[in-house]
């Protein structure tokens, strides 16, 4: 094999994999959104009884009122006071704020950006365990099984690329 059918061959394997980086860095952008609107729905709901909010929307749901579920809802929205909504809403935009700078370094195919997001999502795993442990629900499953196969598709793709790396300044001192 030629040394320029290689770098053809090395050329397409790496965009192949750099799709699905792209894709990761767009499903990051993506969930920003989310939390970025969710954060300002907290933030909206800063100076409004909640406890009002939460059965207008019950209602508009047609859930049962009287009902186990939505008194324990009640009773959980009942216990959020100014104070814990302000800590809520800064912790959404925290989030939405890291996963605009992981998108967003992913997007631009940025090597900072596939370390980091390796390392946060990682984090993540150990407290997405013990939540299933404690109570097995198909969303935490499916949450965990995600964000499972992100960091081993950047644990494979970060070597695939140090390799690549190393191979490439190695030719150059040849």
């Amino acid at each position: 094999m030629t040394t320029s059918s290689l770098q053809l061959r090395s050329v397409r394997t790496h965009s192949a994999h750099d799709r699905w980086i792209i894709a990761i860095g767009v499903f990051k952008l993506l969930q920003a959104l989310l939390f970025v609107l969710l954060g300002i729905g907290a933030v909206r709901l800063l100076h409004r009884d909640l406890i009002d909010v939460a059965e207008h929307f019950i209602l508009a749901m047609r859930f049962n009122p009287e009902g186990h579920l939505v008194n324990l809802f009640l009773d959980k929205v009942a216990l959020i006071d100014p104070r814990r909504l302000k800590q809520i809403s800064a912790a959404i935009f925290v989030i939405a704020g890291l996963d605009i700078v992981e998108g967003t370094g992913l997007v631009m195919e940025q090597v900072w950006a596939e370390f980091v997001t390796l390392i946060l999502t990682a984090s993540f795993l150990p407290v997405e365990l013990f939540q299933m442990l404690r109570h097995l629900t198909w969303i935490r499953i499916s949450l965990f099984a995600i964000n499972f196969a992100v960091v081993a598709y950047l644990l494979y793709y970060v070597q695939l690329r140090m390799q690549e790396r190393r191979a490439r300044r190695h030719s150059e001192r040849a």
